[in-house]
């Protein structure tokens, strides 16, 4: 590896060339080491063999038939070794093995301590089994004069053991493994290995069917749509590693991981946009800050036009792509033109909660690490519509009606690049004439909006959405902006725009009168002349006059504002669009007693994933599982259907950090419904996952 690699990562080993040598002291010994097992490794598989002494060619570490991790004691002399690593064949032999299967593709940390009176394996830096050692298998064991060993991979030659060690340690008999994998955690030894993988949390205009597989669309210019996706470098507990590294996009076919083809016209098949310019993604890398890296991206290869097809996006860093942990592939995807006839299948985010549990946050079908949605019991007699399907990705996702609007709505619009057919999705009522009935009369109601101006919104990204509110919402009444929200709801089978849709008017109109006052027909203003004021219009909103902003929360409000020292109205207006909708969720009753309460602070102040993520790792490493705190996510701004939403940080159950996005507009719902509702506080801490409230230590 070149020096300029080494400064870059740490340096990895192939498992094949794996070798330690031991001085056994007082019988005993401890051995740890990272692991990364390949998912074409064949099992069961002898990984790790003894290769000097007396118990030549016994094995130590086997992965079983089960795919099981199991640690060997070192007595097993060389006539009673097996010949396979079947856990049937050493039914006769003392040994520990992991109750669940070994994970695939993930760094795992190794511990194995051996004596003569037992054999411990850690896995994780958790005990995953023990075992005592009798007296008369001693005799043949370590303690019977063996001072002396080696290990080695015990693959062979055949390459059926496809991975990679790191930074193999021979502890002294002092050091616990645990401890030691502690220090790790708390960054005494900055040495835990490194893997790329997708920040699902910053996925968006991607929608996910039910088989698994992204649904992109793509095609000719006029067509194809931007994603956004990030990539994260993060070591083994999960800590983002800053590192100044580039990281390149590419389109590979799903099947072989062969790239794809340029289009017909000799195009890119992935293109990376900036600034509204088009570029082939290989020649623009993107810059890691604080270990993330964003990406804009289109495709303009179609699977139509490779055979049906499916592809992936793969991430990879310049000159170290070798390493396969550190490339990042996306789900399959396939790639459709917007007018093309396909019947999506989304994923639904909603099951019916058990009738005992009024708040059901962790077995929500489909539920994964970015999002939580808040429901009643009484979902499954409202028998919700297509409206209440979320996009699969979800903390950070916008509600994609893109794909959704073309296959749910017939003939409403006559257009050159003609619409799908309507999807036979059941309805409200479940009822496909009562959904007709009522998109009709909805069309033919007193409505200045016409169709093709409800299609434009449906189908649009959102700068154009925030442009054609702008422009709807100068000419139109308040309830006449409520029929047209309700009728993008209707057409685009979502109803998470309806909230965004609903506040325009007044978002606009107050952001202009706060602007008008703060910059007094300047055409900027000093950051710290306006703060008051932005403070004053904040809690007027929010209906909270007992907790005021911190410097922090200032200090978050200029990075969403993008501004320095002084303040222009562009800057002040991307601030307004991610403030306004926080202070209007926080005037809502069950949202304001918590935002008012600071002992305990059960809403922090305005803060970062990253502030969350690293308060609850705090200093000894991550705090007990259950522990939480609540925030706002900063990328979501009006009008983002989730912007204004609340999200749950917190510790999970195998000590993994997790954000989860609560819906609001189900919150609320409930809330009307409900007279006697729990407080929010309350249905969170009922939640298994959550059990105890946490606190943001900032650096003053």
């Amino acid at each position: 590896m070149a020096n300029e690699e080494k400064d870059s990562v740490e340096y990895y080993s192939l498992l094949k060339d794996f070798r330690a040598e031991i001085e056994v002291q007082e019988g005993a010994f401890s051995l740890c080491f990272w692991l990364y097992l390949m998912s074409s490794t064949a099992f069961p598989a002898r990984l790790i063999q003894v290769q000097s002494g007396a118990t030549e060619g016994a094995p130590f570490l086997v992965l079983s038939e089960k795919k099981k991790m199991v640690l060997l004691p070192l007595g097993i002399v060389h006539k009673e070794a097996p010949e396979t690593c079947d856990l049937t064949s050493l039914s006769e032999v003392p040994h520990v093995a992991m109750e669940t299967e070994f994970p695939m593709e993930k760094w795992i940390h190794i511990g194995c301590e051996v004596s003569s009176d037992f054999v411990l394996l850690h896995i994780d830096g958790e005990i995953a089994g023990k075992r005592a050692m009798s007296p008369l298998f001693n005799k043949d064991s370590i303690s019977g004069g063996l001072t002396k060993i080696t290990l080695v991979c015990g693959g062979g030659d055949d390459n059926s053991l496809q991975g990679y060690v790191h930074n193999h340690k021979v502890l002294p008999l002092t050091s616990s493994i645990m401890e030691y994998y502690a220090k790790r955690n708390i960054f005494v030894f900055q040495d835990p290995p490194l893997q790329l993988s997708i920040d699902n949390s910053s996925a968006s205009e991607i929608e996910e069917g039910s088989d698994g597989v992204w649904s992109i669309v793509g095609g000719k210019a006029s067509c194809r749509r931007i994603f956004s996706l990030d990539v994260v470098l993060l070591d083994a507990f999960s800590h983002p590693i800053n590192k100044e590294l580039e990281v390149i996009a590419s389109l590979v076919y799903a099947d072989n991981g062969a790239p794809v083809e340029k289009t017909s016209d000799g195009e890119a098949p992935l293109l990376a946009s900036q600034d509204g310019v088009e570029f082939a993604s290989c020649d623009r890398p993107s810059k890691m800050l604080h270990g993330h890296a964003s990406f804009k991206l289109k495709i303009s290869q179609l699977s139509s036009k490779c055979d049906n097809r499916m592809f992936r996006i793969m991430f990879h860093m310049p000159k170290l792509e070798t390493y396969p942990f550190l490339k990042a592939f996306s789900p399959p995807i396939r790639c459709i033109s917007r007018n093309r006839s396909t019947r999506m299948s989304s994923r639904l985010w909603k099951r019916p909660a058990s009738a005992n549990d009024q708040l059901n946050l962790s077995q929500l079908s489909g539920l994964d690490d970015e999002t939580l949605e808040l429901h009643h019991s009484s979902i499954h007699e409202e028998k919700l519509s297509p409206s209440s399907k979320r996009c699969r990705l979800g903390q950070d996702d916008e509600c994609n009606s893109h794909s959704r609007t073309a296959n749910q709505v017939k003939n409403v619009v006559r257009r050159s690049d003609s619409l799908e057919e309507l999807d036979d999705s059941q309805t409200d009522s479940e009822n496909p004439e009562a959904r007709n009935s009522a998109l009709k009369s909805t069309s033919s109601s007193r409505n200045p909006m016409s169709d093709a101006t409800i299609f434009k919104y449906c189908l649009a990204g959102l700068t154009e959405k925030t442009l054609l509110l702008k422009e709807i919402s100068s000419t139109v009444s308040n309830e006449e902006l409520l029929s047209f929200s309700h009728q993008v709801s209707l057409y685009s089978g979502c109803s998470h725009h309806r909230h965004q849709i609903a506040m325009a008017k007044q978002l606009i109109e107050e952001g202009n009168k706060a602007w008008n006052l703060i910059s007094q027909n300047k055409h900027q203003v000093p950051w710290e002349s306006v703060v008051f004021e932005i403070e004053e219009q904040f809690m007027k909103i929010a209906a909270c006059n007992s907790r005021a902003l911190t410097q922090q929360d200032f200090e978050l409000l200029r990075r969403i504002a993008g501004c320095q020292e002084y303040l222009a109205q562009e800057n002040f207006e991307k601030m307004w669009c991610w403030l306004y909708p926080v202070a209007l969720t926080l005037s809502k009753d069950w949202i304001n007693t918590m935002w008012s309460s600071t002992s305990p602070k059960w809403i922090e102040g305005f803060i970062t994933k990253e502030e969350a993520e690293t308060s609850l790792q705090g200093s000894r490493g991550l705090q007990e599982s259950g522990t939480f705190v609540l925030r706002f996510p900063n990328s979501r701004s009006w009008p983002h259907p989730d912007a204004g939403s609340l999200v749950v940080t917190y510790v999970g159950s195998k000590h993994t950090i997790h954000n989860k996005l609560i819906s609001l507009d189900q919150m609320f719902s409930f809330a009307e419904r409900e007279k006697n509702a729990k407080p929010l506080q309350d249905m969170l801490l009922a939640e298994p996952e959550l059990s105890r409230l946490g606190r943001i230590i900032r650096s003053r």
